[in-house]
């Protein structure tokens, strides 16, 4: 049985973070055909080969969390992406949440699905070689309106049942809440709604009886809503979000990996390196660190295009944005 204590500290060793590598089909089709690239299956794979074959990515990357399809592909080198990235000292996840969809009684709200399984899942990853998983919540604010309570509780209780079940099956459970950046909201707003989100979700996981030390928390940063036009200075975003975490995240957890939730990469860096220097100085009690994905993936794309002849171009701009992520980490 592997300490998952350990397993999850590792995430955090100095200087590196996980890449969020793990959208879905259908968003991961998306998002290709936005770039002008093919969709289908192999075009996926030669994607994800961009970022989990590109060389050194050891030096920057403690984990990555795959989709199910990545999960079982292979490079062209013929190693299993998990296999692969496990020889470099990187950890594999997978996420094991089925989506979303809307709650009938408050349609613009969410829950997310994937209980149903759950546990045969789980332990069929741990099986190939997963040694963490990912389970994602959405959370939507709408003036005062959203989020419900009836929203908070049952994605709370939804990712604390997930986190006992992964801990059963040997898994690190990392747990996302995600308070969505859309919307015309304030940034004390969006601290309030992290603030219920972090309560309600810690209060779950004690009544599930989740063992607090090998939990991981990916959580959002707080941010005025993306339609405000409002572009918020970073140390203010890093004042307000350690003041939310302070308040309501446990000192025992394993550590913090932030999102990037919709910002661009030069925003994520910049408010990412706030926070790291304001939280080292306040001496929290729990590392943190990043797990992005269109953030780590959006100016590799771009540079790549579906193009074998710009895998070498999209690669150094992936490091590059790799490179500065630690640096902002290691401060």
């Amino acid at each position: 049985m592997k300490d998952l204590v350990t397993v999850a500290r590792a995430l955090f060793a100095s200087g590196k973070g996980i890449l969020a590598a793990d959208e879905s089909v259908a968003t991961a089709d998306k998002r290709l055909a936005a770039h002008g690239i093919a969709i289908g299956g192999e075009m996926r794979r030669a994607e994800r080969e961009i970022f989990l074959n590109a060389e050194g990515i050891e030096q920057y990357l403690s984990g990555a969390i795959l989709f199910s399809e990545t999960f079982a592909q292979k490079g062209s080198d013929g190693k299993l992406f998990p296999a692969s990235l496990a020889a470099r000292g990187i950890a594999p996840g997978i996420k094991v949440d089925q989506g979303t969809e809307p709650i009938a009684e408050s349609p613009k709200e969410f829950i997310t699905n994937g209980l149903i399984g759950l546990s045969e899942r789980l332990l069929e990853f741990a099986k190939k070689g997963a040694l963490f998983a990912k389970w994602r919540a959405v959370v939507r604010i709408d003036g005062d309106q959203l989020p419900s309570s009836r929203a908070l509780l049952e994605n709370a209780k939804r990712l604390a049942t997930y986190a006992r079940e992964a801990q059963a099956a040997g898994l690190v459970p990392v747990i996302e809440p995600e308070v969505l950046l859309d919307g015309m909201h304030s940034l004390l707003r969006s601290k309030v709604v992290l603030e219920e989100v972090l309560a309600t979700v810690f209060v779950a996981l004690e009544a599930q009886a989740v063992d607090r030390a090998s939990v991981v928390l990916k959580t959002s940063m707080v941010l005025s809503g993306s339609e405000t036009g409002k572009h918020d200075a970073p140390q203010e975003v890093a004042r307000h979000t350690l003041e939310a975490l302070v308040a309501n995240v446990p000192k025992q957890i394993a550590g913090i990996a932030f999102l990037s939730g919709g910002q661009t990469p030069d925003q994520a860096t910049e408010n990412l390196a706030a926070i790291v220097a304001t939280a080292r100085a306040a001496s929290t009690s729990w590392p943190v660190t990043f797990s992005y994905a269109r953030a780590l993936q959006e100016e590799t794309l771009q540079i790549w295009r579906g193009e074998e002849a710009n895998v070498a171009a999209a690669r150094a701009v992936f490091l590059n944005r790799l490179k500065r992520l630690s640096a902002a980490v290691s401060m």
